[in-house]
């Protein structure tokens, strides 16, 4: 890269590979909690279930702040090394761990490492000129690969040290593992890299956080919260979405998460070149305008609807002759109805892929032999159904997709910060990260609610969709009164990037 010396590089490629062992070990509940309930070691209900799998992206949300400022004060060779060597300490504790309570606090604390990401890409930042950022930065976020490495990995391992669940006391050895991963990044990220810290960094508590005060934190917040926390929220609840919705196994549900959330942690990285060749602003309209309206196209849920269709009518005066299922005489005039008999049987539709809605109608008759009609007068009456499938592997390829654009979207926001606040981008992307994680912890219960209260899975949607469209207009509203009033030098600055 030009202009891009060696220890920048290498400074680069710990920071990422840092960042996905955290990733990794950051997940880790999603995979043991379900195991030990799975083998009865525990008998925890559903609710201390998904908080034992929420805490974690908790403490992990809210220390991005703090780490963050760390980061920009003494940067990020010494916040790193001790991060990664304190949340490695409650994973060893774990594995001695007996009670709920003794659980919920040991993945309160080793959540923290969930914060990794406002270290790497802080320190990351001050390595690079402004014009790689973006690709700096979308290659340190690949890191969230992590998730899908400790979904293919850790169910191997519980297997294997466990003998099948023969020896199941040797689960215990699993948060050691993560533990003993955390303090060997700890010992390489400490002899390998050389810290350096922002050039211009406020010596007071007030100075650094001054940046907050500024609304545009906050609009990047939320669309982080779109990108990323929702990406979160969708990778763990997509296994019961995709049960519950398409009577999938749980094996063929974790597959199709899993293929959701790794390819948006890796085609960051492209992200991260798209924002530095076009701009972050654009790539930015192209991922809330795609994520809006694929999540369209998700709201609509398998359904069957049942409605009125177009009749027959009498043409001309006359008294009826003749009325069976499929016709209907008056005087010497025939009227030939569609029987219900012959429309499509819907319920064979399980084992067929229908990708566009279906629709047959039929003719039920409204009068009898004898009865005089008028011209106009309805003979039949008609009813239409209309079937949609919401077919499966349909709607797993547009998940797929918007959780891509979602990851180039992660990259797209953080290329904003560096642009906007330099020198202060550990702090500013402390917040921003802040905000993202409160999504991962969140999301899942708005889509509980959503799903009580209307009854259908594809509710979830319906939230995607309104945050996609709220995230566009704030962005869209804010960038014309830039252009038109405020800064259109700033403008003219960012578009060439």
């Amino acid at each position: 890269m030009e202009n891009v010396s060696a220890e920048s590089r290498k400074v680069l490629i710990m920071s990422a590979l840092a960042f996905t062992v955290c990733f990794a070990v950051w997940m880790l509940n999603g995979v043991l909690v379900t195991f030990l309930v799975e083998k009865d070691v525990y008998d925890w209900s559903p609710t201390q279930i998904g908080l034992l799998m929420g805490i974690p992206v908790l403490s992990g949300a809210l220390f991005r702040l703090p780490v963050g400022i760390l980061t920009d004060r003494f940067g990020g060779k010494p916040i790193f090394t001790l991060l990664l060597i304190i949340c490695a300490i409650p994973l060893f504790i774990m594995s001695f761990m007996d009670s709920y309570w003794g659980f919920m606090l040991c993945s309160l604390a080793f959540g923290i490492v969930g914060s990794s990401f406002a270290v790497a890409t802080t320190f990351t930042s001050v390595w690079y000129p402004i014009k790689w950022q973006g690709r700096a930065l979308g290659i340190v976020g690949a890191g969230n690969a992590g998730a899908g490495i400790t979904t293919l990995i850790a169910p191997t391992l519980l297997e294997n040290i466990t003998v099948g669940g023969e020896v199941i006391e040797n689960w215990r050895w699993l948060p050691s593992f993560y533990g003993i991963a955390l303090l060997i990044m700890a010992v390489l990220f400490f002899l390998i890299v050389k810290n350096k810290k922002p050039e211009q960094v406020s010596k007071t508590l007030s100075g650094l956080l001054q940046p907050l005060k500024q609304m545009r934190v906050w609009r990047f917040g939320l669309y982080y919260f779109l990108v990323f926390g929702c990406f979160v929220a969708f990778a763990q609840w997509l296994v019961p979405y995709f049960v519950n919705m398409y009577y999938t196994t749980l094996i063929t549900a974790g597959i199709l998460a899993a293929a959701f959330s790794v390819p948006s942690g890796l085609i960051r990285i492209l992200g991260g070149w798209f924002s530095d060749k076009w701009g972050a602003r654009k790539v930015m309209y192209w991922t809330l305008t795609s994520s809006m309206v694929i999540s369209a196209m998700l709201i609509f849920p398998r359904m069957e609807i049942i409605t009125p269709g177009a009749g027959v009518l009498a043409q001309k005066d006359g008294v009826v002759t003749f009325v069976s299922d499929s016709l209907i005489s008056v005087d010497k005039k025939d009227y030939v109805l569609k029987s219900a008999g012959n429309v499509f049987d819907f319920s064979s539709t399980d084992k067929r892929v229908l990708i566009f809605p279906n629709k047959d109608s039929w003719h039920e008759p409204v009068v009898q032999v004898g009865d005089e009609v008028k011209k106009k007068e309805m003979l039949s009456k008609g009813t239409t159904r209309i079937y949609f499938q919401a077919n499966m592997w349909v709607a797993a390829g547009l998940i797929i997709l918007i959780g891509s654009i979602w990851g180039i979207g992660k990259a797209a926001v953080y290329k904003h910060i560096p642009d906007y606040f330099p020198g202060k981008v550990g702090v500013v992307g402390g917040m921003v990260g802040v905000l993202g994680g409160l999504g991962g912890f969140f999301g899942p219960i708005i889509f509980g609610y959503l799903l009580e209260s209307t009854g259908f899975w594809t509710s979830s949607w319906i939230f995607m969709f309104f945050l996609s469209a709220l995230c566009l207009f704030w962005m869209h509203s804010v960038v014309q009164k830039m252009m038109k009033k405020k800064e259109p030098e700033l403008m003219r600055k960012f578009d060439n990037h």
